[in-house]
C-alpha cells in the first residue's frame, strides 16, 4: 500500500497532524524496520534450525526488534510534536538505540518534520538529497532508496488488484476556469453567474468564492471518474495554485473516495514549468498520464494521452487565440456520449485490458504500459500510406514536422513521391498538382485536420468530415477551421 493511499484528505489541518504521520509510519515502514533492526543481530540467528532453543531465539530477536522500531518512531513523533526537546541518539539509556542508528542510519530514508523518522537524527546539509513530498504531508522529505522501495511495494500492490497508475491534468483536461473579472458580455447577459450559484443536483457550474472564479466540469467527468477509479490509483496532477487545486478536488470527488491526498500543484514539481513522475509515488512503466499539453512532460511523453483541449469560456478562447463564440455564450457543450472523455475512457479500458489480459509471455511485473500505449496508437491509422501536399513550409524538412511524426505515431507510412500504394493525400488547397492526382486516381483527398482529430479520438476518423477546400474557399475555410478548434466535438443545445 503506498503512501500516497493512506494519507489523509488535503486540507491546511493535515499537514500538522503527526498521528496521521505515525499512522503512516505503521502501515509503510513496520516491515523494513524490523528487518532492518532484526539485521543488526547475527545473521545466523535467522537460519532453520532443529533446536528450539534458536527458534525461541529467532522470536526474541523479532520482539525487540519491533519494540526498538516503536521507541524510534515514538521519538521522532515527540520531537515533532515539541521542537524545542531533542532526544540525542547517545542519551539512550541501555545505548542499544546509538548502535542500532550507527548501523542503521546513514542513508536515512527520510525526513518528517526535519527528522529522520527511523533514527530520529535531524536533517543536516548532507541529507538533503532526495524529494520533497510536501502534498502527502508537509515537512515530508524522502531519499531515493526509499521512494525507490515504495513504488515497488505499490506497484505489487497495484497489480495484484489489477489497477494501474493515473495521472490527470485539471484545466482544459477535466475543467474549464475563469476570473470573474474575465466574463464576456454575452455570458454576463445570459446570466452565467446566475446559473453558477444555483442549487440544482449534478451541476456542473461552479463558483469559488473565494478564488473569485468559475469553474465548469467538463461533460462525463462524473462518470469518467467513477469508471476510472475502478482500474487505476489516479492523481490530479495541475500548474495551478495550491488552493486552487484542492477546491477544484472538492468539486471534482466530493466525497473524498479518488484522490485523497494525491493532488500535486505548481509548488510540488521539482524542474520549473515542467511535471515530472519523480513526485509521483507510482513507478513510471505502470503510469499513463492525461494532459492537454505535452511540452510540459518532456521527460514522459510515451506516458502521455494528449487530451483534446476543453474551452468553455470565453476567456479560454481569447487565451488560445480563437475569436469566435464560445459554447458557454451559445449555451452549448460538449455531448457525454461522444465527447472527449468519453472516447479516452473507451481507449483506457483497452489498454487496460491489453496491459493485464495480454498473451504476450512476460511477467506481469515486467510488463510496461508505455508500450501498451504505443501499439494501441499505432493502430488507429494502420494500412494508410499518406502524401502531403503543401502541407509544410517548402524550405523545412517533412519528416521532422509534427503533422509527418503524429501520423506515423498512428501507424500510417508518410512518404514524399506519389506511387499506386497510396492511400491518402493530406493537403489544404485541392488546386495542388498532389491534390488534382488523388481525385485523377481515386485516392482519398483529406485536410491535415483528419490526422489532427483521429490522434485526439484514437481511431480512424471519416475522411469527409474533413474535405479539401477549392482556392477560392480557403478563406471561408479558415474561419471555420477556427469554429472547429474551440468546439471540435459534436455539441448539444
Amino acid at each position: 500500500m503506498s503512501l500516497a493511499t493512506e494519507s489523509p484528505s488535503p486540507s491546511p489541518s493535515s499537514s500538522s497532524g503527526s498521528d496521521d504521520f505515525a499512522a503512516l509510519l505503521d502501515a509503510e515502514l513496520e516491515l523494513t524496520s524490523v528487518v532492518d533492526s532484526a539485521s543488526l543481530g547475527d545473521p545466523s540467528t535467522s537460519s532453520t534450525s532443529d533446536d528450539e532453543e534458536d527458534g525461541d531465539e529467532d522470536v526474541v530477536v523479532e520482539v525487540e526488534a519491533v519494540e526498538q522500531s516503536s521507541t524510534k518512531r515514538r521519538k521522532v513523533i515527540e520531537q515533532v510534536q515539541d521542537r524545542g526537546i531533542t532526544i540525542k541518539p547517545d542519551e539512550d539509556a541501555k545505548g542499544s538505540c546509538k548502535d542500532s542508528q550507527i548501523k542503521i542510519c546513514p542513508p536515512h530514508p527520510g525526513f518528517f518534520g526535519g527528522l529522520c523518522f527511523r533514527c530520529g537524527k535531524r536533517q543536516d546539509e548532507e541529507d538533503v538529497p532526495g524529494v520533497a513530498f510536501g502534498y502527502i504531508h508537509k515537512g515530508l522529505r524522502l531519499g531515493t532508496s526509499e521512494i525507490d522501495r515504495l513504488r515497488g511495494s505499490n506497484v505489487k500492490s497495484l497489480l495484484r488488484e489489477r489497477k494501474l497508475v493515473l495521472i490527470l491534468d485539471l484545466d482544459h483536461t477535466l475543467i474549464n476556469s475563469t476570473k470573474l473579472h474575465d466574463i464576456s458580455a454575452a455570458e454576463r447577459d445570459l446570466g452565467i453567474q446566475t446559473f453558477a450559484s444555483e442549487d440544482a443536483p449534478e451541476k456542473s457550474l461552479f463558483t469559488l468564492e473565494a478564488m473569485q472564479m468559475l469553474t465548469k466540469l467538463r461533460p462525463f467527468v462524473c462518470k469518467f471518474l467513477k469508471e476510472a477509479s475502478n482500474m487505476f490509483e489516479m492523481y490530479i496532477y495541475t500548474m495551478g495554485d495550491k488552493a486552487y487545486a484542492i477546491e477544484i478536488a472538492k468539486l471534482l470527488d466530493p466525497g473524498n473516495v479518488y484522490f485523497g491526498s494525491k493532488v500535486i500543484s505548481n509548488s510540488d514539481c521539482t524542474q520549473r514549468h515542467q511535471k515530472g513522475l519523480d513526485v509521483v509515488l507510482g513507478a513510471e512503466n505502470v503510469a499513463i498520464i492525461l494532459d492537454d499539453t505535452e511540452y510540459v512532460w518532456q521527460k514522459h511523453k510515451e506516458n502521455l494521452i494528449l487530451m483534446e483541449r476543453y474551452h468553455y469560456f470565453a476567456s479560454s478562447c481569447r487565451q488560445f487565440g480563437f475569436s469566435v463564440k464560445a459554447l458557454s455564450e451559445s449555451m452549448q457543450d460538449e455531448r457525454e456520449s461522444d465527447g472527449a472523455l468519453a472516447t479516452t475512457l473507451d481507449v483506457l479500458k483497452r489498454i487496460h485490458t491489453l496491459f493485464f489480459d495480454s498473451a504476450v509471455e512476460t511477467a506481469l511485473s515486467s510488463r510496461d504500459v508505455r508500450q501498451v500505449i504505443k501499439k494501441v496508437r499505432q493502430e488507429v491509422l494502420q494500412g494508410c500510406k499518406v502524401v502531403f501536399s503543401r502541407v509544410f513550409p517548402s524550405s523545412s524538412r517533412p519528416q521532422d514536422q509534427i503533422i509527418w511524426k503524429m501520423a506515423e505515431q498512428l501507424g500510417a507510412i508518410c512518404c514524399a513521391d506519389m506511387d499506386s500504394t497510396v492511400t491518402h493525400v493530406v493537403a489544404v488547397d485541392s488546386g495542388t498538382e498532389k491534390a488534382r492526382w488523388a481525385v485523377g486516381n481515386n485516392k482519398i483527398l483529406v485536410h491535415p485536420r483528419w490526422i489532427e482529430a483521429s490522434n485526439f479520438r484514437w481511431h480512424r476518423q471519416q475522411e469527409e468530415d474533413f474535405p479539401v477546400p477549392a482556392p477560392k474557399e480557403k478563406s471561408k475555410q479558415k474561419g471555420k477551421e477556427n469554429a472547429d478548434a474551440v468546439a471540435p466535438g459534436p455539441t448539444e443545445s
